[in-house]
């Protein structure tokens, strides 16, 4: 079945404080954008990628697939005002049956085997949400103050989110609602249940400096032992 993979780097990463969106900082010479697009092509040689920018650096987007890529597999589409409407204005650019991958351009450390596991999880289930456990100690805010949770119970939500499109395009269809964080919340909202997968503790969503020096360092020890 096809494959498409939609890449959320609709925002403009407002938090790093950095001159561009943190999709286009640099890590040893490459944007962090190059290391994402370039796992999933990887992954199947019959994915396609959709690539969701800020309207403002479309151009900047294509010098990138220009430097680095065969275009052929690679469109672009403009961000919208939330992550639901990136998401819901890539979508509109798949026409057939598939499977697809939704991820954040910013957890450029994903591995080809999380792809994988994804994808043969929604065969299986039709949706696939990787996440991991929690390690820290958690509370909950409540009327009369606070009360500690059983982090086992809680898990890390990562992307890529994966579903058949038979799922995923008429659920995107539904009105916008603050609460849809993610694309598992749309498609619950739609009435369906998710199925968890298991995530990767070095997919991480890069949102401060201290992320991308992590990722950094991450990035280089991959360089080194590719060599």
């Amino acid at each position: 079945m096809k494959k498409y993979a939609v890449i959320v780097a609709g925002g403009i990463g407002a938090r790093m404080n950095a001159a561009v969106p943190k999709q286009f900082l640099l890590l040893e010479g490459k944007p962090v954008l190059y290391y994402t697009l370039q796992t999933f092509l990887q992954a199947y040689d019959d994915l396609d990628i959709i690539l969701v920018l800020p309207e403002d650096y479309m151009a900047a987007g294509q010098e990138i697939i220009d430097a680095f890529f065969t275009y052929d597999r690679i469109q672009l589409a403009p961000g919208g005002r939330t992550r639901f409407h990136s998401v819901q204005n890539g979508l509109q650019l798949i026409t057939e049956e598939s499977i697809v991958f939704v991820h954040d351009a910013v957890r450029c450390m994903l591995s080809k085997e999380l792809i994988h596991r994804c994808h043969d999880a929604v065969l299986e289930y039709g949706s696939a949400i990787p996440v991991i456990n929690c390690k820290d100690s958690l509370r909950m805010l409540t009327e009369d103050g606070n009360e500690a949770m059983d982090r086992d119970l809680i898990k890390i939500v990562q992307t890529p989110q994966v579903f058949h499109s038979k799922i995923l395009l008429p659920a995107f269809n539904i009105d916008y609602k603050d609460k849809f964080t993610d694309e598992a919340t749309v498609v619950e909202a739609f009435g369906l249940k998710v199925y968890l997968v298991e995530g990767e503790e070095r997919n991480i969503k890069i949102t401060s400096k201290t992320d991308l020096d992590i990722v950094g360092g991450w990035v280089k020890e991959k360089l080194k032992s590719s060599h």
